[in-house]
């Protein structure tokens, strides 16, 4: 079997059994406020209205937006807990919806009826309208299910381990088999537990018990093997557990491959959390939900610290290491050794043309040039100060994808002649690209720092064996890591054990 798909099969039971249980956990938690909440406003048309509006509107916000509002509004609790409060919210509206519009559409004659047989109002609830509005709730839980079974891949940049983690690594690496195996599998988990209630709701429809006994059967199924791993988790933890962060992009899958087989090699049990968003990285390591990642000294300085002055290598490091220790109990270990800075980069061959080697050259040919950065760059103190410093006024600037920004700049047809780059990555040297000189220091410095938490500097040998990657990386190995993935197609995996070997060569 192909390496790469052994790989992704290596990780299905841990995303697979993520997905299932935060599906699960909402949809039945949304089954359980809805249906009731059904039953009582479908008495009450002007209160249906209201439910069935509020319902509406939360199924209108974008579903990036509302897991990364439900951060703040849980304290800052990462993970599971907004996931699931959003997918839950999600699940409302057309279970709400089915349920009012399946009792309302129970034939008034048959009511009538039931009333005129004695039954009391909770009878013939109970006896005559849920199970004829049965059809109608259950299709409005298949609609639900195929909703929250979808929208559950988003949850990985708030933390939670789903299959979207396949998907968003995929699409930061380029790696497209990862990208398709992980919508693969969610549209097929989509697409089994729809037809499973499918089956639930034919048999409501035919009043057949063994439709019901499969569709129950084939659901039981589903659960049990996709939340095997999950439950043997939780029911067998494995000793000197330890759970490891990264952010979305290349050398954070890299360097969390590092972390792992290096812990995993001082005999702790490591949990990975790929591809989370940076400020609920580093808010969930406050918090202890994650045990150590590597962060960026200028990431610090300017997000955390919220520092305009920028200052050079050590200053930076040692003020931020204090600032960590007594403002969040987190410990700053140290640099790995290499610094992954912000730089403006472009064709060496355009710059020779333009005679541009600095940034205070570039100001001169700026106002007839585009510029393209990542889509948090031109929002950031960086870029304010560069272009405060320099004087720099571009005729465009483009916020875009880091995967795209390279061929955009060194392509055939070039869309953009300058992009926001960064000093560690193997594609500058892949596309011959040009880093512009900063002689005035209007970027700050981005060493690479290994960041632990308040709980987990406690662990037995824990920060003992992480401490022996401080300074074992430098700049040249994190380049040849970043371009094996960026520019061969190697997994982060893969290029990840290479450079521990390295690191471990020169012990």
């Amino acid at each position: 079997m192909n390496p790469a798909l052994l790989e992704l099969l290596e990780d299905l039971p841990s995303y697979l059994g993520g997905h299932l249980l935060l599906s699960l956990a909402a949809l039945a938690v949304g089954l359980a406020v809805s249906v009731p909440l059904g039953i009582a406003v479908s008495r009450r048309p002007r209160l249906a209205e209201w439910a069935l509006a509020i319902a509406g509107v939360i199924q209108t916000v974008p579903s990036l937006a509302l897991l990364a509002l439900m951060v703040p509004l849980l304290g800052g609790t990462i993970g599971f807990a907004p996931a699931f409060v959003a997918m839950t919210l999600y699940s409302f509206l057309p279970i709400l919806a089915n349920t009012v519009i399946g009792i309302k559409g129970v034939d008034p004659a048959l009511t009538e009826a039931a009333r005129g047989l004695g039954m009391s109002d909770r009878q013939m609830l109970l006896r005559v309208q849920l199970p004829l509005a049965a059809p109608v709730i259950l299709s409005g839980i298949r609609t639900a299910t195929v909703l929250v079974v979808g929208t559950a891949t988003l949850a990985t940049p708030v933390g939670e381990t789903t299959l979207g983690n396949y998907i968003f690594a995929g699409l930061n690496t380029r790696d497209h088999v990862a990208t398709v195996f992980g919508c693969v599998c969610a549209a097929l988990l989509a697409v089994v537990l729809d037809q499973l209630v499918h089956l639930l709701e034919m048999a409501a429809r035919r009043r057949s018990r063994g439709l019901a006994w499969i569709g129950a059967a084939g659901l039981l199924l589903v659960l049990g093997g996709g939340l095997y791993d999950p439950v043997h988790r939780l029911l067998r933890p494995p000793a000197n557990p330890v759970i490891v962060g990264s952010a979305d992009y290349t050398e954070q899958h890299i360097l969390s491959e590092v972390l792992k087989r290096h812990l995993q090699s001082a005999g702790f049990a490591v949990e990975q959390r790929k591809g989370m968003g940076e400020t609920i990285e580093f808010d969930s390591l406050r918090a202890g939900e994650i045990d150590c990642y590597v962060d960026y000294s200028g990431n610090i300085w300017t997000t955390l610290m919220k520092r305009k002055d920028f200052k050079d290598r050590q200053t930076v490091l040692s003020e931020i290491t204090n600032y960590l220790q007594a403002r969040h109990g987190v410990t700053c270990l140290g640099s790995l050794g290499f610094e992954d800075a912000y730089a403006l980069a472009m064709p060496r061959r355009r710059a020779h043309e333009l005679n541009v080697r600095t940034l205070a050259d570039l100001a001169e040919q700026a106002p007839a040039l585009t510029i393209a950065g990542d889509l948090q760059f031109f929002r950031r103190p960086e870029w304010a100060s560069v272009r405060r410093t320099y004087g720099l006024t571009f005729r465009e600037t483009k916020p875009m994808d880091p995967t795209l920004m390279y061929s955009a700049v060194a392509g055939r047809s070039p869309s953009v002649d300058v992009i926001c780059a960064y000093t560690s990555d193997g594609r500058i040297a892949a596309h011959d690209l040009l880093i512009l000189d900063d002689p005035r220091h209007a970027f700050p410095p981005y060493d690479a720092v290994l960041l632990v938490s308040p709980k987990a500097v406690n662990k037995p040998g824990f920060v003992e064996a992480l401490r022996r990657l401080v300074g074992a990386v430098d700049v040249e190995m994190m380049r040849e890591a970043n371009r094996q993935v960026d520019v061969e197609g190697r997994r982060p995996r893969q290029a990840g054990a290479e450079l521990l070997g390295r690191i471990q060569g020169l012990w």
